[in-house]
This record gives structure tokens, C-alpha cells and sequence, in this order.
């Protein structure tokens, strides 16, 4: 099976890498912002509960004492109110988003019904003491029911802050399995590409073992192409190395050729001697001299032609021997 080409390999890897790490990056943004948020949503929450319990204690303050002030009375409740709503519906102002789940919507619902008795009987207290004395048992009942309704508000409240504070870790424990996630997946790519460098780095051996086993080969010998399967560059690079290796395999076929014409050329002037001291000795013989000389003549023009075929043989092999050596010249 082919591989891919080695610029595309590392590109690939560089992109899920730094697509990795810029996930990381926005998941701990993401995840440090929400846990503020929830800080200050579970702060507001928490808040609720001192307001009621604050009231409470101006409540009894006020009725054990002369002093009708109703300033940090009246303040603390629109404090509760304001919070409850924005935890009810949200604010964009102070960056809370409206009840997240069912369950804190359900909660919130049973929050605010309870303080809608508890801030009726806030302001029964209010009238009954500017126009009443302390003793009054009518106000009495009021504060009794005040302190029993405030301790089953508190009740509630400190159930929406475990809400609230479940909800929160819920989330910072799915944020975290992202980020562990992503932490793995950055594991297994350095093992992906430790594995993808190191095959790059054996076939970029075996090319080099390839080479070197050509330069190394005995002249007379046939040069064995490159034969391996590795990534584009490098198979590019070994294409044309055996395009080089096919020219000088041919180079050599042509050589050995030529030089068998050459020594067939040599025997058949040999044979051509020989019959020259036939001929001369069937001359000194023979009356038949004409007939001897046309025979020499036929034998004379056959040699020729041998010699021109080696003769242009050899100058082919030249001509190739020429264009390797060309080839093979380093570029200036």
C-alpha cells in the first residue's frame, strides 16, 4: 500500500495539533469564566439566606426596642426581592443567566412562595408596631409566625444552594472530562506522529541502502532497480534513479553488443587472412587466375561490409556513453 506524501503527513498533524490546542485554550476560557459566574450566582444564593435571617434579626431588634427605623429593614428585603428575580429570570447586568435546570426552577418557585407570606407578615409587623405598643398580642403572633416562617424559607434556601452548588460541580466535572479528553487525544497524536516520523525516517534508510548498493556494484554487472514502498518523495526519488539505472542497463546491453560485433568483425578478418594465402597459393597453382580473384573480390566486399555495421555500432555506444556522461554531470 502506498503512503502519502511527507509534506502532507506533517501538515495534517500540525492542524489537528494546533486544532487541539486551541480547543484546550477556549474549554479553560470557557471553564474559568462559568466557574466565576457560578461563583457569583452561588455568592447571590448564600446571600438570601443571611437577608432572612438579617430580617429576622431587625424584626426582633424593633420589637423589643423603641426605635421604629425600618431603613436596613426595608433595605435587606428589596435586596432579597431584586436576587430572587434575577436568579428567577436572569440579569445581564450582573451576568446571571435565568434557572438552569427544573429542579432550581422548581426550587425557586417554592422560595418565593414562601417569602411572599413571610414579606406579608413583614408588613403586618410594620403597620402593627407604628400604630400599637410592643405588648400588643396580635403583634406577638406576627413575630412568631415571622421566626417560624423564616426558619422553613431558610430551609428552602440552603436546598437551592445545594442545587445551585450540584449544578455547578456537574458542569466543572463534564468541562474537565473535555479538557482530559482533549489532554488524551494530544497523547495519542505525539504517539501517531513519534510512529509516522519513525517509518519516514526507515524508508528514508532503505532509499539511502539503495544508493549506496548502486555505487558499490561491480561495472560488469546488471544495476538492480530501486524497489520500495514509501512516501511520494521518496518514490519519486527512486523513479528517477531507476529511469538513470535503465539507461545505463541499456548503455551496458548496447556495449556488450557491440563489442561481440567487434570480436565477430576481428574472426571474420582472420578468416579473410586465410583466405588471402588460399587464394595466393591456389594463384601460384592455378591457371584459373581470373575466376581466384573474383572469388577474392566477393570476399574483400563482404569484410567491408562487417566492418561498416561494427564501425557504426561503435559509434552509437560512443554517442550513448556521451549522453550519460552529460547526465551524470552535477549542474553548475
Amino acid at each position: 500500500m502506498k503512503s502519502g506524501a511527507i509534506s502532507t503527513k506533517i501538515r495534517i498533524i500540525g492542524v489537528f495539533f494546533i486544532m487541539l490546542m486551541i480547543s484546550i485554550i477556549l474549554t479553560t476560557v470557557y471553564l474559568n469564566e462559568k466557574n466565576r459566574k457560578d461563583a457569583r450566582v452561588i455568592d447571590i444564593v448564600a446571600k438570601e439566606r443571611m437577608l432572612s435571617q438579617q430580617i429576622s434579626k431587625n424584626i426582633f431588634y424593633i420589637y423589643h426596642n423603641t426605635n421604629h427605623s425600618f431603613t436596613e429593614l426595608n433595605n435587606a428585603s428589596e435586596e432579597f426581592i431584586f436576587n430572587l428575580n434575577s436568579l428567577k429570570n436572569g440579569n445581564k447586568q450582573i451576568g446571571i443567566l435565568k434557572a438552569p435546570t427544573k429542579h432550581i426552577e422548581e426550587q425557586l418557585r417554592k422560595v418565593e412562595l414562601l417569602w411572599n407570606d413571610f414579606n406579608f407578615n413583614i408588613t403586618k409587623f410594620k403597620e402593627q408596631i407604628l400604630i400599637k405598643n410592643n405588648q400588643n398580642d396580635e403583634l406577638k403572633d406576627i413575630v412568631n409566625t415571622i421566626y417560624n416562617t423564616n426558619n422553613t424559607l431558610l430551609q428552602e434556601v440552603e436546598a437551592l444552594v445545594l442545587l445551585y452548588v450540584k449544578y455547578t460541580e456537574e458542569k466543572t466535572t463534564n468541562l474537565r472530562y473535555i479538557e482530559y479528553f482533549f489532554g488524551l487525544s494530544i497523547i495519542l497524536l505525539m504517539f501517531y506522529s513519534f510512529i509516522q516520523l519513525k517509518a519516514i525516517e526507515n524508508n528514508a534508510k532503505k532509499f539511502f541502502e539503495f544508493s549506496q548498493n548502486l555505487v558499490q556494484a561491480s561495472d560488469d554487472t546488471q544495476l538492480e532497480p530501486i524497489k520500495i514502498e514509501a512516501e511520494k518523495e521518496i518514490v519519486a526519488a527512486s523513479n528517477t534513479i531507476n529511469c538513470f539505472i535503465d539507461k545505463i542497463n541499456s548503455a551496458m546491453n548496447y556495449s556488450a553488443s557491440a563489442i561481440e560485433q567487434s570480436e565477430n568483425a576481428s574472426i571474420k578478418l582472420e578468416e579473410i587472412t586465410d583466405e588471402f594465402d588460399k587464394v595466393i597459393h591456389e594463384l601460384t597453382h592455378s591457371s584459373d587466375i581470373l575466376m581466384q580473384l573474383n572469388k577474392s573480390e566477393d570476399m574483400v566486399i563482404q569484410s567491408q561490409d562487417d566492418l561498416i555495421n561494427s564501425t557504426r555500432k561503435l559509434q552509437l555506444l560512443k554517442d550513448q556513453l556521451d549522453n550519460l556522461l552529460t547526465f551524470c554531470k552535477p549542474q553548475k
